[in-house]
């Protein structure tokens, strides 16, 4: 069991009377973290290769390649065309992920101030994306022939952004002031 789960076990109640809640049962939850990437078609085969072996590295998981579902024109691209890479956590791989992105590869970011607190969607979901994956300790920068930028999403069963914004609070996000 990871770290941040038991801290987040220890720390409803506290979340609970913060929000007001009557019922345990409706403090938000972590529910699943989904990593993408978005490659392009005009890049080599490699770059898929290499956003799967790098992502796969990040998450221990291993991602798929998503496809175009439609054809755009203007970008020469047609259905069925990879078009990027992306992996859905849940369980005990989604808190050690939140563990590791919180405690040692946050920290590592260069200037780091913090993560926006606009990533919001209205829904309690959040969202935020960062530039370069050399922050995270398990990619080699020797072994890195892109640079590749991630999005990561955090879907909560929060009803409204401050929930949200609470439950990521309680499980250590530091947000820019």
């Amino acid at each position: 069991m990871s770290d941040m789960y038991k801290k987040y076990k220890e720390l409803v109640p506290e979340l609970q009377k913060t929000l007001g809640l009557k019922n345990i049962m409706e403090v938000p939850k972590l529910q699943k973290i989904v990593i993408s990437t978005g490659i392009g078609t005009k890049n080599d085969k490699d770059a898929f290769g290499e956003a799967v072996e790098n992502i796969a590295l990040i998450t221990g998981q291993k991602p798929v390649i998503t496809k175009a579902k439609k054809n755009v024109a203007g970008f020469k691209i047609r259905v069925g065309m990879n078009s990027g890479v992306m992996v859905t956590l849940r369980g005990s791989r989604m808190w050690e992920f939140l563990d590791r992105w919180v405690h040692n590869t946050l920290p590592r970011v260069r200037d780091f101030r913090g993560v926006s607190p606009k990533g919001f969607d209205g829904r309690g979901n959040y969202s935020v994306g960062m530039d370069d994956i050399t922050a995270f300790t398990e990619v080699d920068m020797d072994k890195l022939k892109r640079q590749l930028g991630i999005n990561l999403t955090f879907v909560t069963s929060a009803k409204n952004n401050e929930e949200g914004l609470e439950l990521l609070k309680v499980l250590e996000v530091p947000f820019a002031k």
